[in-house]
């Protein structure tokens, strides 16, 4: 751990104010407790309080506010799944045309007797990580990288994980003058054709084309306070409105969050987060990350290369299809 992380408090969230405020008693609570002073009682009572409130607090949770706990500091990233639940990990670099981009993060992993490639996003989790990543947005190379290390895994035949964890794929004019769209469009193609099972998850930010980049899969998942989107809330704001002040408005009109995609058929389901989210317990989130992960490849066991496609590209075809859901806009 980093000297940046020893010393950093953890993060709040405006809408935590309160909970952060009962923690704080309960640290000053358990911290006075000794061999006179006996207050088992009272820190029992303020748990039972602190865990009442955050359910209260998450079960309300606004499109917005949900959006804020995806992009929480503390949140689990792909590289705390690799170290905390991968047996393990060989990391692959490259395209082979410009460079590695660190913003993606490819290789061979294994969890038990389960042996899949990995293709991920890596925002980092210092300042100085976080920087060289570019916060999770990728550039052409990173999405070539990534469609090379999933045409070498059919070739091995071994299934595909991503995670999905960006606000959108870097707009700069190299990225533009290297072929950043053709670069997503071609993965988006390409991964329609491959043979082996998919699975993405989505486990923060999932924004727009730099997300399908590495998206189109046999399942997708979403982490339960992820958010999918064409669009950020903020990018959504400032074109509708040119006011970054109605980015909560436009969370809400985007109909981003986990309940809301699985009910309209986006995505295949949703891998629940400890109470209060990811951020307050990893070592939880990253052990149900590990067992959802090995469920969804078994699922996925015995269907040939043909039917996979196949499936795939139905799945996508229909996706979002409004055909007997509602019935007054057909």
């Amino acid at each position: 751990m980093s000297t940046e992380e020893k010393t950093r408090e953890p993060a709040g969230l405006p809408f935590e104010r309160d909970i952060q405020e009962m923690e704080r008693k309960l640290v000053e609570l358990e911290e006075q407790a000794g061999e006179d002073l006996d207050i088992t009682d009272e820190v029992r009572a303020l748990r039972s309080k602190l865990k009442e409130k955050l359910v209260e607090t998450y079960a309300g949770l606004s499109a917005w506010d949900q959006v804020t706990v995806a992009r929480h500091p503390d949140r689990p990233v792909t590289g705390d799944y690799v170290a905390g639940a991968f047996d393990e990990f060989i990391e692959l670099h490259g395209d082979k045309q410009f460079g590695d981009d660190p913003a993606i993060i490819t290789g061979l992993g294994r969890i038990g007797d389960r042996r899949f490639m990995l293709v991920g996003h890596r925002k980092g989790r210092t300042t100085k990580e976080r920087l060289r990543c570019n916060f999770g947005c990728a550039h052409p190379e990173g999405y070539r990288k990534a469609l090379r290390k999933m045409q070498l895994a059919e070739r091995m035949g071994l299934p595909i994980v991503t995670m999905i964890n960006t606000p959108g794929a870097y707009p700069g004019i190299g990225a533009e003058e290297r072929g950043q769209a053709a670069a997503i469009a071609e993965n988006i193609l390409k991964m329609f054709e491959l043979k082996v099972p998919v699975v993405s998850y989505v486990i923060g930010e999932g924004g727009s084309g730099g997300a399908l980049g590495i998206g189109i899969a046999d399942r997708v998942l979403m982490l339960q306070y992820a958010y999918y989107s064409v669009i950020s809330p903020e990018g959504c704001a400032a074109i509708l409105w040119k006011d970054g002040a109605r980015s909560p408005e436009a969370a809400e009109a985007l109909g981003l969050t986990a309940t809301i995609l699985k009910d309209l058929g986006i995505i295949d389901g949703v891998v629940e987060e400890p109470l209060g989210g990811a951020h307050r317990d990893a070592d939880v989130m990253i052990r149900s990350m590990r067992d959802s992960i090995v469920e969804q490849l078994a699922s996925l066991d015995g269907i040939g290369g043909e039917a996979l496609v196949a499936g795939r590209r139905e799945k996508f075809r229909h996706i979002g299809s409004i055909d007997g859901r509602f019935p007054s806009l057909v």
